[in-house]
């Protein structure tokens, strides 16, 4: 989702002359075909969206998936970057990285002050381990290699998995699929009082490709080499049952919503402190109804491809 986001827009930059390769045509975790790559395309710049993501259950169920592939690619790809003479990267990370009752809105400084949230830790210790891969490379080599931390993302092209999806994606699923059976109610996971604070993938596109122009002086002066990852956020939350109630309009569905208290919530709050980004110059565009809208649009589209591949 975030790197097809990031391509559109970088298609849309003049003069840009994009490398791409799907999954099947390079696997990430195979060092040698990673390494075989860069010798051969050379690029001037990376951006490292690759990565094993997936929702609460996904991460509770999968730990050793997730920490480990996400180690394997970021090591691979930021050790290539480096051998190869990469110019500039941009790591992306996860919100998910700050302690779990870190105070809020989380500040950069917050990272490694506290315990992480048990259902996603290995996730989010695979994402603190890219952070300062990072800054490592940029302290003993004096590479450009810069991290930026999205909030919840949401948008087209994300994965609609039954289980495995995140949070909007999963809810705008099981509400089409109510609506479609006219079922009288939709059960929700947890208890519906926890925040969250959601970015749609093209606004977060925009901020990327805004930061791997801006110039290296400019970045410093808003990071510090032991806390160098930049927060992008919309600065807006949103408690879970309004989200449900939100998707369930946006969807057309009417019937009740049940929340199940027995399943996992997660951290109580996660909204981050994008202004450092902010006064960078940027800010989202999309408001969460628009996002929505957009969302269930390109899940229609996903759910009329399949039907048409399967017949």
């Amino acid at each position: 989702m975030v790197g097809s986001a990031i391509t559109r827009q970088l298609l849309a930059t003049p003069g840009c002359e994009l490398i791409c390769r799907a999954r099947a045509e390079l696997d990430l975790a195979d060092q040698t075909a990673v390494e075989a790559f860069f010798s051969r395309e050379r690029p001037d710049e990376v951006y490292l969206a690759a990565a094993k993501v997936g929702g609460i259950i996904a991460n509770d169920s999968y730990p050793a998936d997730f920490i480990y592939q996400n180690l394997q690619i970021q090591t691979n790809v930021l050790g290539a970057a480096h051998k190869f003479g990469v110019e500039r990267l941009l790591f992306l990370g996860s919100s998910c990285i700050y302690p779990k009752l870190a105070d809020q809105p989380m500040r950069e400084e917050m990272l490694l002050k506290g315990a992480l949230e048990p259902t996603n830790e290995s996730y989010a210790i695979a994402k603190i381990a890219g952070i300062k891969m990072c800054e490592s490379f940029n302290r003993q080599y004096h590479t450009d290699f810069r991290s930026v931390m999205p909030s919840n993302l949401y948008g087209p092209g994300d994965n609609y998995h039954p289980d495995n999806s995140h949070v909007i994606p999963g809810l705008l699923r099981r509400f089409h699929e109510a609506k479609l059976r006219g079922q009288s109610k939709v059960v929700v996971w947890g208890t519906g009082k926890v925040y969250r604070e959601f970015l749609n993938v093209d606004d977060l596109a925009v901020a990327c490709v805004m930061l791997m122009n801006t110039e290296r002086s400019a970045w410093q002066r808003h990071v510090d080499p032991m806390c160098s990852h930049l927060n992008v956020g919309s600065n807006i939350e949103v408690d879970i049952d309004s989200l449900a109630r939100l998707v369930a309009a946006t969807v057309g569905y009417i019937g009740e919503i049940v929340f199940d208290a027995t399943k996992p919530d997660g951290s109580p709050r996660k909204l981050m402190d994008s202004s450092k980004m902010f006064a960078l110059g940027w800010r989202p565009r999309i408001s969460l109804q628009e996002g929505l809208q957009r969302a269930y649009e390109d899940f229609k589209q996903q759910v009329a491809f399949a039907e048409l591949k399967k017949g």
